[in-house]
Order: structure tokens, then sequence, then C-alpha cells
């Protein structure tokens, strides 16, 4: 276990390190002026998949479905604890730079959504299937399958097990400290969930999510409006000093401007996952009219993720007494849990516990539909599938009810990390197609097409599925 920890430690080192969060903002800040900005151009369209804009065949996955599954994995326990450790370490600045990152990150989530999109296929059932293990083979060809092989394995490694893990330990560990509860129960009860869900597959999942994460996100927007409502008064002087720390005006912490901006890109990262080439697993499931649409929808993601249940979190924290510029060691829970009592009474640490559950299951089920994914593309063996489904909910049973087994998952960050490599490499060659995706998506508007369809026959360079767009007809 000492060698493969030494092994997994250096993995980490070397992605996560130093090289693989300045490629991240790089890639995003080059992918954003290259689109000529267009997540802020087509900002407006985002916020017609809530009404519907594309909704179409009732039996397909629909683009608010995929939208809220995609949210669902993106929110989790990044944006409860992760905010507080971002605070802590790089001080108020830190949740500028998470904004920051977001922005640009919006860009890198439009295109890995789009090419996600473009080259989905369509299943024997009828439903649809892609992302960038399919994005690899079909954009760059058969001689990278090696590169989406790899990609494929990390999937599965870091989110349907290594996460999964920490999403159990982390329900469990909230039920037991705040409710009483013993950590086997939460376990079984998660895990029973779990299996009811994964078992109805990618349709179920859509479904659940589509119930859940509204719930989920408006009950904790609602309780960061009240507590900002009950502080409005210093909301001004919150707002100055996320600002001054962000640009060196005022040191919080020690490390000053370097510890914000370090820590704020790198939470904020892992928060939204913009880039790292989970999401799009998911975007490729849902029935669009263009690959485009289905990439402004996947920028609301991020959007919604960061610049909305982050600094919800920042504010409950930053409008408090609990947290104190300096303080170090603090867990991340604690300090939100703590922050949110202060505010709203003792009442709030059950609200927290049950908002902690919700985010928690919604990844747990997205992680599995990634792992689900990346399997189908290695095997399309039946007994493969079911024999996943059970060691998902083996593992999250197991991480719940084991407080130091989830050590024996901590290869999850360098495996999204390797992941992660991968996928900006992909983005990287196949980004001229993404813009010529975009040109087209831009074109039809100019035109005055409302909503643009994609048309495969004006690609015929790509190696597309004619089939997995019938609006083109």
């Amino acid at each position: 276990m000492q060698f493969f920890d030494t092994i997994f430690t250096y993995i980490n080192d070397l992605t996560w390190g130093w090289a693989l969060v300045p490629f991240l903002v790089v890639l995003g800040v080059f992918f954003t002026a290259a689109s000529g900005f267009v997540q802020f151009r087509f900002f407006k369209r985002m916020f017609g998949v809530l009404w519907g804009d594309e909704d179409g065949d009732p039996s397909k996955i629909s683009a608010r479905e995929a939208l809220f599954v995609s949210v669902g994995g993106r929110v989790g326990g990044g944006n409860i604890a992760g905010v507080a450790v971002a605070i802590t370490a790089g001080g108020p600045g830190a949740v500028f730079w998470m904004w920051a990152i977001a922005l640009v990150g919006m860009c890198s989530g439009l295109v890995e959504a789009t090419l996600a999109q473009a080259y989905k296929r369509t299943e024997p059932n009828g439903d649809y299937r892609g992302g960038p293990a399919q994005a690899i083979i079909h954009g760059l060809g058969e001689n990278y399958r090696w590169l989406a092989l790899i990609y494929a394995v990390c999937l599965i490694a870091a989110f349907a097990i290594g996460f999964n893990a920490f999403q159990g330990n982390t329900v469990a560990g909230a039920a037991a400290d705040s409710l009483g509860i013993p950590r086997y129960v939460t376990g079984i009860v998660l895990a029973a969930a779990t299996g009811f869900i994964v078992f109805g597959g990618i349709h179920r999942i859509a479904k659940v999510s589509d119930v859940i994460i509204p719930i989920m996100a408006f009950g904790y927007i609602g309780m960061a409006l009240v507590v900002m409502l009950i502080n409005i008064t210093a909301l001004p002087a919150v707002l100055w000093d996320i600002v001054a720390n962000a640009l060196g005006l005022r040191e919080a912490v020690a490390g000053g401007i370097g510890a914000a901006v370090s820590n704020g890109l790198r939470r904020g990262l892992f928060s939204n996952e913009a880039g790292l080439g989970s999401a799009p697993n998911v975007a490729a499931t849902a029935y669009v009219r263009h690959p485009v649409s289905q990439g402004i929808t996947q920028s609301f993601s991020v959007f919604i993720d960061t610049m909305i249940i982050c600094s919800c979190t920042a504010f409950v924290i930053l409008l408090g007494d609990v947290y104190q510029p300096g303080q170090e060691g603090v867990d991340g829970v604690i300090l939100t849990q703590q922050s949110i009592v202060d505010h709203l009474g003792a009442w709030a640490q059950y609200y927290l516990t049950a908002a902690i559950f919700l985010f928690s299951f919604s990844s747990i089920i997205y992680n599995y539909y990634l792992g689900e994914n990346a399997l189908d593309f290695m095997t399309d063996k039946p007994s493969a599938l079911q024999i996943l489904r059970i060691v998902i909910i083996a593992i999250v049973f197991i991480g719940a009810v084991a407080p130091g087994a989830t050590a024996v998952f901590n290869f999850s960050d360098p495996m999204m990390g390797i992941l992660a490599v991968v996928n900006l490499l992909a983005l990287m060659m196949l980004f001229p197609i993404a813009l010529r995706l975009i040109n087209d998506f831009r074109d039809q508007l100019a035109a005055g097409i409302k909503r643009p369809v994609f048309d495969p026959k004006k690609f015929p360079d790509l190696d597309t599925d004619p089939t997995a767009w019938p609006d083109a007809k």
C-alpha cells in the first residue's frame, strides 16, 4: 500500500501539483478569446433550457434533464466544504478567483459539451451516448483509441469508485455528527436508494435529478438569501473584502494574493469541473437540435455551480463571526455548519445535513453514470454493466460505514488529474471543429433562425451519426 501511495502521490503532484491548473486556466482563456467570448454572447439563451426551449421527442433525455443531472454532479462537497477550505487557506480573495475561473470555465464547458454532442451515437434502444472517449475515437481517429481507453479507465476509477466512496462517507459522517444516526444505517439507506436509481439507467437518473436538483438548489439558495437579508448592511463591506484581498490591496492570510489566486482557482476548478471531461458524458445523452445548444446548457451548469451555489456558501461564511482571517486547520464542513448556526440557530445544522445528503446523493448517481458510460465504451457485455452496478452499491456502503476506509480511495485525485490531461489534449486538437460548429450556430442565428439545426451533410468530413440528428431531415 505504501508503494501504491507513493505512485499516486507522484502522479497527483505531476498533474495537480504544478501543471494542470495553469493548463486549465490558459486553455480556458484561449477558448474564450478564440470563440469571441461565446459564453457571454449566448448568456441569455442559457435560461431558455429551463422553460423547455429545446424540448422535442419526449422519449429522449431532454436538455433540461441533462442540465440537472450535470448540476447534480458538479454541485457537491466542493460547494460546502471546498469553499470554506478556499477561504480559510486563501482568504476572502479566493472567492473572487473562484468567480473568475468559473467565467472562463464556462467556455471550456461549452466546447467540451459541444464536441460530445457532435460525436454522440444512437443506441439500439434509441438513447444517445457519447463523451470525450467517443469524441477522441470519432474526432481524432482509431490511432488514438489508446488515449480514449486511458480516459475511460480513469473515469471509472476516479468518479464511479473513488468519489462515490467519498460521497458515502460524507453523508454518513454528517448524519452521525448532527443526528446521531449510526453509519451502517445511513449506509444501508444510501445503498438501497442508489441501487433503485442505477438499475433504472439514465432515464431514471434524469427523472430523479429533475425533481431533487431544483429542490436542493433553490432550498440552499433560499437559505443563503435569508442570511444575506439579515446581514444586508454588512454585504458591501464583504464584497469589498473579497475584491481587496483578491487584488492584494489587503492581506488576510499568509501568502497574500498568491494564496488567494491559487486556492480560488484550484477549488473553483474542483467544484465546477469545467474542462475536466466529466460532464460531457451526460451532455451527450440529451436530445437537442444543434450541438452548441447543449454546449450553452452545460456552460450554464458551470455558472449555477460556482457563481450561484459556491457564492451562497461564501456569503454565509464571510457575513458571520465564526470565520477569522488567518485561521488555519479548520475543517471545511464544520466552518460552514457553524456559520449557518451562527446566523440562523441550531436548527440550521439539520437543514445543512439534509442539503449535504441531497448534494452527495445527486453526485453518487451522476458518478455512477460516468462509470456506466466509460464501461460501455470498453465493452458491450450486459453482464459487465450489472457487475458495475453491484460494485457501485457496495462502494457506497463501504464508504459510509468505514471512516478510515476512504484512505484506500486516495487515488481519485491523481486519476482525475490524468483524466483531465487526456481531455485537455483532445480539446486542443478538436477545438477547430468546435469553432466550426459555433460559427454554424451563429450563422443560423444571424439568418433569423431562432432554433438552429445541425445538419451532418454540411460537415461531410466529420465522423458523425446522422441518425442522432432527426431534425436535419
